[in-house]
């Protein structure tokens, strides 16, 4: 276990091509495939290694990083010994770590470092998968186009953006439902069963042809009125990122350096999944990044998306984005717009509010607290193979250093 000694100066990374993985000391490491991955199907040394190397995976477009990296400052309180109670049971730093196969982890409390830890060979230089962490990261594009005009609004129709599914289920669609994953039309997330949507849209992903993922969602049938009915679907982030993609004619790389990872300061390159060689990128997941600009994305929303007094997202977006949704017929659904609001009794009462990624990976933000923790993990499920519910630990760093004040 490597331990970051908090007192030393935090230096920046060097930028290297992300394709050419010139420079990078995690790349001729072995990897599985995409498929054991989504099966679950890695022994823990193997899981580490893909989920650090994920752009060889795929085609990966590098998202570049800024010429001026924002510092991450040392906190003057750093975090002190930590416990969870969940059920008759009490967990430290050190279970949590252990049991929930934890590689990366990092606490910002006032936008200052008060703890960060890395396991399993990783380091500040590691860029590691996000899986659906990347759906957050694409909705956030979304408000950034409405910001800037390229999109109207969330009333918008889907199809406007997105002509190849003109004449599907999703013609009657608008961004806002895209957003909310209340689009009506029929899906299965399901990651192990090879007969669901989500691994149709996975094989048409691994076939690399262009258009591919789009004719996936456009042969789905409608099993609700937009609007009604709450199902998470990776495919709906597909389209949010067809709609950015086709409202302001950048790949979802570029646009993403431009408004975000630039202007607010990554120390690293990020690499983001194609769907063919020089494709479009994958909007649900694939995105590869290092810890601290993870972190740092979070601290961008919890700023409320504003990079140096210049507004990037909607008025209350970042608000908005991690409450619960209202359905048409008044039923409230614990997601926003995809991030996912606490549902833990102390993260209710900040409204802190997440993003998740499938085999360990989170960004909280609690901005009652100012808090924002940055996760990784290697865990050797998708699903199911947390024994420490992450957002109780959250809860309990956010207590501490609270308290610490």
């Amino acid at each position: 276990m490597q331990r970051l000694h908090i007192g030393l100066a935090l230096t920046a990374l060097a930028a290297t091509p992300v394709a050419a993985q010139d420079g990078y000391r995690h790349a001729e490491e072995p990897i599985g495939t995409v498929e054991q991955v989504y099966n679950g199907d890695l022994v823990p040394d193997l899981a580490v290694s893909t989920f650090r190397n994920i752009d060889r995976l795929f085609p990966a477009r590098r998202v570049a990083a800024s010429d001026q990296p924002r510092p991450l400052e040392v906190a003057e309180v750093q975090l002190g010994p930590i416990r969870a109670e969940i059920g008759d049971a009490g967990y430290d730093m050190n279970d949590f770590l252990a049991l929930d196969n934890v590689t990366g982890l990092i606490v910002l409390k006032d936008g200052k470092v008060a703890y960060e830890i890395y396991q399993r060979g990783n380091g500040p230089d590691t860029r590691w998968m996000s899986m659906s962490v990347a759906k957050s990261i694409t909705s956030t594009l979304v408000g950034a186009a409405i910001k800037d005009g390229s999109i109207g609004g969330l009333d918008d129709q889907v199809v406007d953006y997105v002509p190849a599914l003109k004449g599907s289920a999703y013609d009657g669609v608008t961004v806002g439902q895209i957003l909310e994953m209340s689009s009506g039309v029929r899906w299965d997330e399901t990651y192990t069963n090879p007969d669901s949507d989500r691994r149709a849209l996975l094989a048409a992903q691994i076939a690399q042809q262009p258009g591919a993922l789009m004719e996936v969602m456009a042969a789905l049938p409608r099993a609700h009125e937009p609007g009604m009915q709450h199902n998470y679907s990776t495919g709906e982030t597909s389209v949010a990122s067809e709609i950015v993609i086709g409202a302001t004619g950048k790949n979802l790389s570029d646009y993403l350096a431009e408004k975000i990872w630039q202007p607010y300061g990554m120390e690293a390159d990020a690499a983001w999944w194609l769907d063919a060689p020089d494709g479009n990128e994958i909007g649900g997941s694939g995105l590869s990044a290092t810890l601290r600009d993870f972190a740092r994305f979070g601290q961008f929303f919890l700023d409320g998306g504003v990079i140096d007094g210049e507004p990037v997202l909607p008025d209350g977006w970042t608000e908005m984005a991690g409450r619960p949704v209202t359905l048409g017929d008044g039923e409230t659904v614990e997601y926003g717009l995809m991030w996912w609001p606490g549902w833990t009794a102390p993260s209710k009462e900040d409204k802190a509010y997440l993003a998740i990624g499938i085999q360990g990976q989170n960004i909280y933000i609690n901005p009652a607290k100012n808090v924002v923790i940055a996760m990784t993990a290697a865990q050797p499920k998708p699903l199911g193979k947390e024994p420490v519910d992450p957002l109780v630990m959250f809860d309990a760093i956010t207590a501490a250093l609270t308290t610490a004040e």
